[in-house]
């Protein structure tokens, strides 16, 4: 039996390492805050309808709007059409691939080449972007002799892969042993079984693994600057450069004249992917299994 005292020390205890857990929470979701705050106070004033109905400004436009003290013309239309076009393109990609890959290595678990994959999934999860991006260059931009969307899809892709792959072998992982045994009891064919039954019982896992790997490659620009390259026009032709909302927050990072839609740029990129977790989070609420 516990002594009155030894009660005490421990709830003590307990409630010193419940508050030190709380406040060391709070000191970790200052620089979010922060960061949201001057994104927020900063990017506001060029936060408007203009921002996704026209292209991005020269720096002369720009310079005139300055000097009559007006905001700054344009938008970033041809960003917001390009991220879409490539992230796109990269998700068709890497969804099937990443699945299929993952479903093998959860059913296998273990042997030689399971091992194999299994590492070099880990081992392409560290490299650089910059690298994959140089990579990419070689493989598609110069037999291309242009760079392209599809050259920035392939780098994303990439990216993408691993986190894939991992977050479906794990969440498939994570499945009672019984349910696929019950399946099979009831006659269904491997195909089916893993088709019908497992991948649905695991689309909350399968969905957040996809939210963070988009996540991830959605504020990428190191690949895209040597695939991609960028656009002053809308461009949907897969062969052509491209831009995206990462490059022209760059560019206009590096024209003083349009230096102010950069926070405007970073805002709305943060809106999307904010927007991306939130209805990933419903929807993984609403598969989940009970």
């Amino acid at each position: 039996m516990f002594s009155t005292s030894d009660i005490k020390y421990r709830e003590i205890k307990s409630g010193m390492f419940f508050y030190g857990i709380c406040f060391f929470s709070f000191l970790a979701m200052i620089p979010l805050f922060l960061i949201l705050w001057e994104l927020i106070k900063k990017g506001y004033k060029q936060f408007n309808l203009s921002l996704f109905m026209e292209v991005a400004p020269t720096s002369m436009d720009a310079m005139l709007a300055k000097m009559s003290d007006d905001p700054i013309p344009g938008g970033i239309l041809n960003g917001i059409t390009g991220t879409l076009l490539i992230l796109g393109i990269a998700i068709l990609m890497s969804i099937p691939v990443g699945i299929f890959v993952g479903i093998y290595l959860a059913e296998k678990k273990n042997g030689l080449f399971v091992n194999l994959i299994r590492n070099l999934t880990d081992l392409l999860q560290g490299i650089p972007s910059i690298v994959i991006g140089i990579i990419v260059y070689v493989w598609v931009v110069k037999p291309m002799h242009s760079y392209s969307a599809l050259a920035g899809s392939v780098a994303l892709f990439i990216m993408m892969l691993p986190m894939i792959i991992r977050s479906t072998e794990e969440s498939i992982k994570m499945l009672p042993t019984s349910l696929k045994e019950a399946a099979l009891a009831l006659g269904g064919s491997y195909v089916n079984v893993i088709f019908k039954v497992l991948l649905p019982s695991a689309f909350g896992g399968l969905f957040t693994g996809i939210l963070l790997a988009v996540s991830r490659v959605m504020g990428e620009t190191a690949p895209l600057l040597v695939t991609a390259l960028g656009s002053s026009i809308v461009n949907w032709d897969l062969t052509k450069p491209t831009n995206a909302i990462p490059l022209l927050i760059w560019e206009f990072y590096n024209d003083p004249n349009l230096a102010d839609l950069v926070w405007s740029s970073s805002l709305l990129l943060l809106l999307i992917i904010l927007s991306i977790n939130l209805t990933a989070k419903s929807i993984s609420r609403k598969w989940k299994i009970q």
